[in-house]
């Protein structure tokens, strides 16, 4: 039944029917639906009716007529696309089909109409408003950037794309295959990167990135957005030593003067991305290239340790000056002040854990990333050794797209300018998927 409205929104010439937004069409699609169903012995629940009236807000030529249509309930989202892009495309011939999400009440659809009511005790006697959005799904596949081992470690936060490799290298990529930069300096396989001092517009060419390793080392590296040829390789102009274990997780400071990383060694340190009065400084190194003298290159202590996990940090957040967040493998997250002091802790394995207010179950494998879209309370995206990268929205339990771009597991994932997906994996490919719709 859904292909068949699909085809015919498609194809509307392909039978003498009424216009595709006119009553009669649609009492017409009613009674093939009835003689159809009438066949199987199932009468009963065929003309099971449902009166609806689809709004949106999105801005035309999105926008449908808004009047009261009488609907089969057996239809799924996939139908009432279908009846959607019917009701635009009678109003403009050059219209192209385009995926719909439905919310009635403001919870996403995803079983039949009746099936819907059902189970929100809602009476099917009264107009339903179902509300249209666009479908949350990449519209794209760009051809994969491909690296020299596992992509351990992605930023996507500004308008470049940052990398980590198990090959101990850095990498940043202005587009999906365009890599303009490499960070080299470890000795061994970069786990964590982050983005220190973005990029707030075109003019801005003082960027800082921070990269964490297996060599138990925070790397800090600047570069200009816009390279020459000669300048591709970029050695980092500040070593932090500290950590007795490798480096899994990065956070910076929302002002960009310090960053903290989490560690094997179950500590979190806070360092300084530039020294003023050289009290952590521990030493000065030049390097000579050809006939040019680099800058120098600081060797940094943490100026505090964070104190507590009795295992691997493996997440930190810093999104405000003050506060710290760290999730770590001893199943608890904790929230710290700028003085080392513990405000809060959850233990999410203990006996007076919170029971959590949304669970998603759809991977069939370790989850090795979570983020949340920089601009919408409801979306966020999953990585797993499932090989799969999946597009959540807190208003339904099921994952709104599934990207299976990898060939291997995914190790990790983010957001890139708004619109497109980030992900690595070991199958050493940074894969982006792009044209999402974002509310």
């Amino acid at each position: 039944l859904c292909w068949f409205f699909f085809f015919i929104s498609l194809n509307p010439s392909f039978l003498p029917f009424p216009a595709p937004n006119s009553p009669q069409f649609l009492e017409v699609i009613g009674y093939l639906i009835v003689s159809k169903m009438d066949i199987d012995g199932d009468v009963e629940d065929v003309l099971r009716r449902v009166q609806v009236r689809f709004f949106t807000k999105l801005q035309p030529p999105f926008k449908a007529p808004t009047t009261s249509i009488a609907l089969p309930s057996n239809l799924t989202r996939m139908g009432l696309s279908a009846v959607v892009n019917n009701l635009l495309q009678s109003g403009n011939d050059d219209w192209k089909p385009e995926p719909f999400d439905f919310l009635i009440d403001g919870e996403l659809v995803r079983m039949s109409l009746e099936d819907f009511l059902l189970a929100k005790g809602i009476s099917a006697e009264k107009t339903l408003e179902i509300e249209y959005i666009k479908a949350v799904a990449p519209r794209k596949e760009e051809d994969p950037s491909l690296h020299d081992d596992w992509v351990s470690a992605v930023d996507g936060s500004n308008r470049f794309i940052l990398t980590g490799c198990y090959d101990g290298l850095g990498r940043i990529w202005k587009a999906a295959g365009v890599c303009t930069h490499i960070l080299e300096g470890h000795n061994d396989a970069i786990t964590s990167v982050r983005v220190v001092k973005a990029q707030d517009n075109e003019n801005d060419t003082n960027l800082v990135v921070a990269t964490g390793s297996k060599d138990k080392t925070v790397k800090l590296w600047k570069f200009d957005a816009e390279p020459s040829a000669e300048d591709m390789k970029i050695r980092a102009f500040r070593t932090l030593r500290g950590h007795t274990a490798s480096v899994q997780s990065l956070a910076a400071q929302p002002t960009g003067d310090m960053v903290c990383s989490g560690s094997w060694d179950c500590r979190i340190n806070l360092w300084q991305t530039e020294s003023n009065d050289g009290g952590d400084i521990v030493s000065t190194k030049k390097r000579k290239k050809g006939n040019k003298e680099e800058e120098a290159q600081s060797e940094g202590e943490a100026v505090s340790t964070l104190v507590g996990h009795t295992q691997c940090v493996s997440s930190v957040v810093w999104p405000e000056h003050g506060t710290i967040y760290s999730a770590s493998w001893d199943h608890s997250f904790r929230r710290w002040d700028f003085c080392g002091k513990v405000i809060n802790c959850i233990d999410v394995g203990g006996e007076r854990t919170l029971a959590p207010s949304f669970q998603f179950s759809s991977h069939t494998s370790w989850i090795t990333a979570c983020k949340w879209h920089s601009r919408s309370w409801f979306h966020l995206l999953s990585a797993s050794y499932d090989g799969k990268v999946m597009l959540w929205d807190l208003r339904t339990a099921w994952p709104l797209a599934i990207i299976d771009s990898h060939e291997d597991k995914v190790l990790c994932a983010d957001w890139w300018k708004g619109d497109s997906v980030v992900s690595g994996g070991a199958d050493s490919k940074l894969r982006v998927s792009s044209e999402i719709s974002i509310p």
